[in-house]
Parts: structure tokens; sequence; C-alpha cells
């Protein structure tokens, strides 16, 4: 009762002073006061969606294909789908592009496995294939080369309902789990959503099932026979020609081989080391296993991991597959008669960065429930795989998900050290900001980079296994990351002055130093830094920069020197300048991924129009023009919401990264969040710059 009356008391003062704003305000006022009534309507917007005991949850979008592979795990199981089925069919329609497509993410060209897999999911719920929006989609797969041509994911999805065959997929043997960490392709070495997914995976690959369909069980199902240009011929290969390989790439041709001796041999099925394999894949399984049922915190390692239990014998009501159906349906999202299936959660994400953007909009004093709850989030138990290459590191990272004691991340920690050293300078020598910062030193990689999950897992010819057509299986370095643990160690370096802690920050002095060195030589010759986990070159550029200014004044700490800093960080200024929409916007189409020649060009977005901002103010005087015309389209993009006192930023377009090229991620409130930074930054500059005046 005393956390609502807070939360209660904190809303209201927020409220009043939004209405107090509106009723005095002048539009020719100048654009710093302005700034700050957008942020008394923003804040108000964000402090009407935070729950109860402090925290924020937004939707995490995606694509088609999570949703679609919900309806695929309910059909292996013959579970009723009567009861959400029109929810589902509204949803997968309305994510439908007008050529009849569905992309990998919005304003995103359509994908065939994308798209055959939405196809698949509406056929099950029911809708008939005469129906417009089958029709269309149908003519959309056969122009780009029908079922043939999808990923190997979807392959294998399609290979459970004999829609494929399993001579068409890519062999899995179980003996992977039995090889040692010193290996150079065991599963350790493999990055950390790969392993979650392929583990439960070669279990699968194992038993070969093959699900009912709504016109029986067949090993040569003809349910989907009217997406193929030659359904008599399924076995199409996944992978070029070995002689092809041989000429162009070496380390494919090697893999390739294998692959192919293995299905010479039946894929190891019948070695005398099968049946010990699998009983080490399930006692993985279930080790990994939340008590709440998740697995990784992700969608795809749930759907697989609960396939594994019921092919070895687990039976529907037992506990691990109970509990797991129930944690896949938490990830359900349902919104105006429509029911999706996010592909993550993302509440430790949001309430991190949603703190920090309220903390730089000048209202830290009413985030201590929020911060109470971040500090309650991190991960001081016995597991975690990391543990597997750094055995004698203390724990204190935090993850992303509600649930998800395994996988805590880098980008996470960092950010969440920024949001309780922001809230509480104080706090940067607390045991939750030291347990972490500690955390991230020892992951740090050899190159003086941080990946996201895993330490030194850049072993990149693996990318070059038939399984992984999506160049995702592993997690080197990279340098938002890294520009992120920057900005993080750079704000406890500056609050330290007072030689309190010197034994932490020489080690985070020594660790930034490697990463400032391993930045420069990451450098773009057109002056930006590449974003992993963001779209794009303005995400990444302006991590870096927002980490790098706390270096660039009388550092002490880099190998490379004061003036190579500044040079590189005037560089980037000048990129992202250069990149400045006509409306005083910026944007990045994901195309970039693909084409780099495309790297800071699209249509101005909210959240890429505070990252660079945020990117300027490291470095700029909030005088600059490009600063003033950035603040001004995030002002008149604002949007009131139902209340007048509180607005947000809408934005449709994805500008989060799951994969680069592959998967995408529509984070609903990097949009509102990143916008309070630029605009809360901006204007304590400019009252600074009145006061130093």
């Amino acid at each position: 009762m005393a956390v609502q009356t807070h939360i209660a008391t904190e809303k209201k003062h927020i409220c009043e002073a939004a209405s107090l704003s509106i009723a005095s305000y002048n539009g020719n006022e100048h654009l710093v006061d302005q700034a700050r009534f957008s942020l008394q309507l923003a804040a108000s917007y964000s402090f009407n969606r935070r729950h109860e005991d402090g925290h924020w949850y937004g939707e995490l979008k995606s694509n088609a294909t999570i949703t679609a592979e919900y309806v695929m795990l309910r059909q292996a199981f013959g579970l009723d789908m009567s009861h959400d089925r029109d929810e589902l069919v509204a949803w997968l329609l309305s994510d439908q592009n007008e050529d009849g497509s569905w992309g990998i993410a919005p304003d995103h060209p359509g994908d065939v496995s994308t798209t055959t897999e939405a196809y698949f999911a509406l056929k099950l719920l029911g809708v008939q294939p005469n129906r417009v929006p089958l029709r269309r989609a149908r003519k959309h797969i056969l122009s780009t080369g029908g079922a043939a041509k999808v990923r190997i994911f979807t392959r294998i999805y399609l290979a459970t309902f004999g829609l494929f065959p399993w001579k068409a997929v890519p062999e899995l043997p179980a003996e992977l789990i039995l090889l040692p960490t010193i290996s150079p392709i065991g599963i350790y070495r493999l990055s950390s959503w790969a392993r979650s997914t392929i583990v439960p995976l070669l279990v699968v690959a194992h038993h070969r099932p093959i699900y009912s369909l709504p016109n029986g069980k067949s090993a040569s199902n003809d349910f989907l026979d009217e997406l193929w240009h030659d359904a008599a011929n399924k076995a199409v290969p996944y992978s070029p020609p070995l002689w092809d390989l041989w000429k162009t790439d070496v380390v494919a041709f090697i893999f390739t081989a294998v692959d192919t001796a293995l299905h010479w041999i039946g894929g190891l099925r019948l070695s005398p080391t099968r049946a010990y394999a699998r009983k080490r894949c399930i006692d993985w399984i279930l080790e990994h296993q939340e008590a709440e049922g998740d697995w990784a915190g992700i969608f795809p390692p749930m759907h697989v991991g609960v396939l594994a239990l019921r092919l070895e014998g687990y039976q529907l009501d037992d506990p691990p597959v109970r509990a797991a159906l129930e944690a896949i349906e938490r990830f359900a999202w349902r919104q105006g008669g429509k029911k999706r299936i996010q592909a993550c959660l993302s509440p430790v994400w949001d309430t991190i960065l949603m703190t920090i953007g309220l903390c730089d909009a000048g209202y830290a004093s009413h985030l201590s429930t929020g911060i109470d709850w971040i500090a309650s989030r991190q991960l001081l138990g016995p597991e975690g795989d990391w543990r597997i290459y750094k055995p004698n590191l203390p724990p204190g990272g935090f993850s992303f998900e509600y649930f998800n004691k395994w996988y805590p991340d880098v980008d996470d920690t960092a950010a969440a050290i920024l949001s309780m050293v922001k809230q509480n300078p104080q706090s940067r020598s607390t045991l939750p900001v030291t347990k972490a910062a500690m955390w991230i030193i020892g992951m740090q990689n050899h190159d003086g980079g941080w990946g996201a999950f895993d330490v030194n897992n850049d072993k990149l010819f693996l990318n070059k296994i038939p399984f992984s057509d999506m160049e995702s299986l592993c997690d080197p370095s990279t340098t938002d990351v890294t520009g992120r643990v920057l900005e993080a160690f750079g704000l406890i370096i500056k609050l330290s002055s007072d030689g309190k802690d010197h034994l932490l920050i020489d080690r985070i002095n020594v660790a930034c130093c490697r990463a400032l060195t391993y930045l420069t030589h990451q450098q773009e010759t057109s002056g930006a830094w590449y974003g992993r986990w963001g779209s794009n070159y303005i995400y990444g550029t302006s991590n870096v920069l927002c980490g790098m200014t706390y270096f660039s004044d009388g550092c002490t700490v880099t190998a490379e020197g004061d003036d190579s800093i500044k040079d590189c960080m005037d560089s980037a200024v000048s990129w992202i300048k250069s990149m400045q929409n006509p409306n005083g916007g910026w944007g990045e189409t994901l195309a970039s991924y693909k084409h780099p020649h495309l790297a800071g060009r699209g249509p101005s977005t909210a959240s890429q129009t505070a990252w660079a901002l945020m990117g300027l103010l490291a470095s700029l005087s909030a005088t600059d023009k490009a600063i003033q015309d950035g603040v001004s389209y995030l002002l008149q993009t604002q949007t009131r919401a139902n209340n007048e006192s509180e607005a947000f930023w809408p934005e449709t377009l994805h500008t989060g990264t799951g994969f680069p090229n592959h998967f995408y991620l529509g984070y609903s409130f990097y949009s509102h969040y990143f916008p309070m930074m630029a605009l809360g930054r901006y204007v304590h500059l400019m009252e600074r710059a009145v006061v130093t005046g």
C-alpha cells in the first residue's frame, strides 16, 4: 500500500506540473523552454505506464515467424486453438504487406521464409487457400522461388510436419554435446542464443519427428504443395556443390563435406554414444530451464526445448513441459482483438533505459522504487554459461528478461550501472555497482572490446557451418556494447575524484585503455562505427561518442593518446552532421546492414534522431545548429496521448537489431526514453552554459 501511495503521489506531481505548463505554454518561447515542457509531458507519459513495483515493460515487436512458430508448436502438440484463433488470424493478416508478403521488419521487402511460415500458420488456423490474403501470399512465395528457397530454420519446422524431407536438413549429431570445452567447435564456442537453441535441436534432429496436420500425418505431406514449383522434388540442397565451395571457400567446403559424410552414415544415429549424448542433452536442457519455465528468455530455445522434452518421453502435464508452455503464453501480447507472440520480453532493459531517460530529464528523485527493482534483478547465483571460461570471476551481471539467470549480458549490466549512478551518484561505490563493474571487466575480450553474453566468443569460422545461414553463431566484440561500457566506466571515474575506491578505478582505467584502443581501430573511414544491436551506424557511433567523451579531455589512460581520441570523435561528429535530414531529424534504413553505402540514410525517426543528438551533445555546444534542428524535430513530432497532460513519440519502424540482415526488433519504448535522454541532456547543457556564461 505504501508503494502504491508513493507512485500515485509521483504521478500526481508530474501531471500537475504538465497541466500548469499547458496553461502557460507559449509557442514562441525559447527552444530550451519548449524542451522542458516536452520533457514534462514525456515524464507524465512514462510514470503513467509504470508498474506498481516500479518497473516498465513495453511490447517487443519482431516479425510474423515467432507467432507462426507458436501456432506450429500448438499444432504439433494437438493443443486447442479455438479460443484465440480469431485473434491470431487477425494479427497475422494485419502484418501482411500489400504485395502479399510478410517481411522481417516494417517497410522491409517481403521475405520468402517469413511469408511461408505465416501462410502455413494461417492454413493451420483454418484460413482457406482461396482467400485473397493467401492467394497473394502464394503468388509472392512462388515469385521468389517457392518453398524451396526457405532458410534452414524454416526447413526444420516444415520437416517436423513432413512438408520438407529431413534429408534436406543439415545433420546435427547429438554427440556435439560431448565435445570438451577446449574444442574449437564445442557448444560453448557458440553464441549463447545459438547454444540454447542448438542443444534441444540435437534431440529433435535425432528423432526427426513427423507431426499430424489437418489432412493427416505423412512423411511426404502435400499440405503446402501449392507453394512449390516442383512438389515432386523437395530434397533441395541447402549448400552449394562441394566443387564450387572447394574453389571459393575452403572452410565452408570442409564443414559441408563433413555434413555430407554424416548424411551417408545416418547422422551417427546408430552410434553407441547416441543414447548417452541424448541424455546429456536432456540433462543440459533441464539444468538450464528457469523455475518459471523459460529457456534463455527467448522464444526459439523455448519452442525447441519443449519439443525435445516431449520427444524424450515427457508428457504435457509433466512439470518441465507444463512450466514451459505457461512461460510461452507469457510471451503473448494482446491488443485490439489481436494476439501475437514476442520473441523476448524486455522489462529489465526497458526499466533501465526509462530510468536513465527520466534521470536525464531531471526526475531522478522520483525513481527510487525503479532503482530498487533494478538492483533486485542483479544475478548473483551460481548459474551462468559465462562461467565455463571464467570460472573464478565473481557474478554481478544483469539479464534482459524477467527470468534468465543463465545469460546476463554486458550491455544490460553497463546500462544498469548508468541508471543507478545517474539516479544517485553516491551509489558508485555500492556493492551492486562494484560487482557489476568487476563482472564487466572480467568479461572483456582479448581485443579490448566486449561482446554481449560471452567472453572471447569470436570463432567466426563457425558461421561457415551449413546450419548457419543467418551468420549468427558467434558473439564477438562490438563497438556499440563497448561504447556503452566506456560511458558507464567514464561516469564512475568522473564521480570518483575523491580518491575513494582506487583499486576499482585502477582496474577500470586499464580496461578503458584497452577498449579505447579497440574502438580507434574499429572506426570506419567515414568516421562512423558499426552498430550490432541497433540500426545501425547511427546507433554504434552514438554509443561510442557517449563513452569516448569521458576520455577526450585530459585523458591519462589511453594507449593511443588524447589527440587520437579527439580526432576519432571529430571525424564521427562530422559524419553524424553530414547525415542529418532536411527536416532536422536522423534515420537509417535497416538495409544499411546489407548495403553499407546506405549508412546513416533513411527516413527520420525519434529513436535514431535521439541517438544522433546524444552523440553530438557529447562533443559539441548545445547551441550548434545541427543540435538545435534535431531538438526542433523531436519537439515537432511529439504527439499528445489521450490524456492531454502526457505525450509520446510515435514510431512504426524497427530500429533494434537481433541478427543483422535476418531478424530485427521494434522496442515500443525506444522512441520514448531515448528522446527523453537527448532532450534532457540538451536542457542540462543549455542551463550549464547560462550558469558558467
